[in-house]
């Protein structure tokens, strides 16, 4: 029997300390080595929307469907656009969702969130994420379950933001990169070896794939790691923000629509199909070094 959603919960081991919010989209409101951020962090008790939230789950796709327009097994759904002024619908219904606490301690936190099929995404599904914070990093699983009586297509990733100072330099190998129009929808895939920059004067809003799950950040005091055993990584900030979006995904922006138009098998793209009762799991670590 699941708990009421709850309001917030936080989790600390050692110099770190994790902030949730699973009543709002199950989001990580903040994530701190000693006072330093680590995520772009707002105490739970503060966080007013998702959207500032430091990281929220991507549940059952990533980033957009372009718009709304699904077309699935000889079907066609029109999604309802949900972040607005862009006509598209985007990041799933995870994140716009409470989640229930199935377990919490001081250093792990269970949510889960069962979506019964509407408007917003057609196919029922279960969630769970287990959220573990250890001294050297944070730990997250995230699984999702076709409780349809069909196979659906599904997704999965993490939309974290981390803290971004003038010093702030990122560094990963990729294959590919997706390039977009300007309504925000992929294009065409162009060969790309990943970044290997300083993130001030970086201004990026893409997808790469081919990516091999290895990440570094390093901020300030901190040098992150990020892994993650998915392939497709987008990655978000443009010279005026305070922060950089870092997202490991399963698949490629608008993925169903590309298999469609041609060109692309779904394999390539990441786009997954869970037939019913099926499973499908992905993990992502936040490994945190002090430098000084």
């Amino acid at each position: 029997m699941h708990n009421p959603p709850m309001t917030s919960l936080t989790l600390q081991s050692g110099a770190l300390r994790c902030e949730l919010r699973p009543d709002l989209g199950g989001c990580i409101a903040g994530l701190w080595c000693g006072q330093t951020q680590v995520l772009r962090s707002t105490p739970a008790a503060e966080l007013a929307s998702v959207r500032t939230a430091g990281s929220y789950p991507l549940v059952p796709y990533s980033n957009r469907i372009g718009q709304g327009a699904l077309h699935w097994a000889g079907k066609d759904f029109v999604l309802p656009p949900n972040f607005a002024p862009e006509p598209h619908t985007i990041h799933g219904t995870g994140w716009e969702s409470a989640w229930n606490v199935e377990s919490a301690s001081a250093r792990q936190a269970v949510l889960a969130y069962s979506h019964l099929a509407h408007a917003a995404w057609p196919f029922a599904f279960d969630s769970r994420q287990t959220i573990t914070l250890g001294e050297q990093g944070l730990e997250l699983r995230m699984s999702i379950t076709n409780r349809a009586a069909e196979p659906a297509p599904v997704g999965l990733g993490w939309h974290p933001y981390f803290a971004k100072t003038p010093s702030t330099h990122v560094q990963f190998a990729a294959q590919g990169r997706w390039e977009m129009a300007a309504d925000m929808l992929p294009t065409v895939r162009l060969a790309h070896s990943g970044l290997d920059s300083d993130c001030s004067s970086l201004d990026v809003d893409h997808c790469f794939d081919g990516w091999n799950g290895v990440l570094t950040l390093t901020e300030g005091p901190l040098r992150l790691h990020i892994t993650s055993d998915l392939n497709c990584l987008v990655v978000f900030t443009t010279t005026q923000r305070d922060s950089i979006a870092i997202e490991p995904v399963s698949h490629v922006n608008n993925a169903l629509a590309l298999v469609r138009q041609g060109g692309h098998s779904a394999e390539s793209l990441g786009l997954r199909v869970l037939q019913p009762g099926e499973t499908f799991t992905a993990t992502m670590r936040i490994g945190v070094e002090q430098l000084a």
